[in-house]
């Protein structure tokens, strides 16, 4: 009786290793709004990221977290280091592309809750007298983080987070507010 309990165990097992590893090694989650601003305007808020505080998600989840700011200004170069509660994690982001009005890069690299390296970006789109802001996040997934994603919808967890910053992104443009 036990060879046979754990002999099905050892299939389980087996059959969950291989629907892991079959998993994509690969993430994408992407996002858009329209504002209604033209593309510097919007630029501005993101190129900068001093600026964040007033629009990015993850600062209203972790209002007490730790920021230092290091590199260049704003633009490439550019790095925001965070420090903040299990929510937040910890990481750091470095602008590795900045092309004025169209393109901002990002190295975004998790030191905890768990270590990935990710790459986001924001396109920005000129629509008439309207900028179409895309913000993307993709990344390679180790056997872990497959193991998650059998889980956790990666992209509605995150994407809502997107939806949330695009969001207050859209209103502090369009309201004319200032970060």
């Amino acid at each position: 009786m036990l060879i046979k309990v754990l002999a099905g165990l050892a299939v389980l097992v087996i059959v969950l290793v291989i629907v892991v590893a079959m998993q994509p090694t690969q993430y994408s989650i992407s996002r858009t709004a329209t504002i209604a601003a033209p593309p510097t305007a919007v630029f501005a808020e993101v190129n900068d990221f001093h600026r964040w505080v007033a629009w990015s998600p993850w600062e209203r989840i972790d209002p007490a977290m730790k920021r230092d700011y290091q590199g260049a200004p704003a633009g490439s170069g550019a790095v925001y280091i965070w420090t903040g509660n299990r929510d937040v994690g910890q990481g750091q982001m470095t602008m590795t592309e900045s092309r004025p009005n169209e393109l901002i890069r990002i190295r975004l690299e998790f030191f905890k809750p768990m270590a990935a390296v990710s790459t986001a970006e924001f396109r920005f789109t000129p629509s008439g007298p309207n900028t179409v802001v895309t913000w993307s996040m993709n990344g390679e997934k180790n056997f872990m983080a497959k193991a998650i994603h059998l889980l956790l919808n990666m992209d509605a967890m995150i994407g809502d987070n997107f939806d949330k910053g695009l969001a207050q992104l859209k209103s502090m443009v369009e309201s004319g507010s200032k970060s």
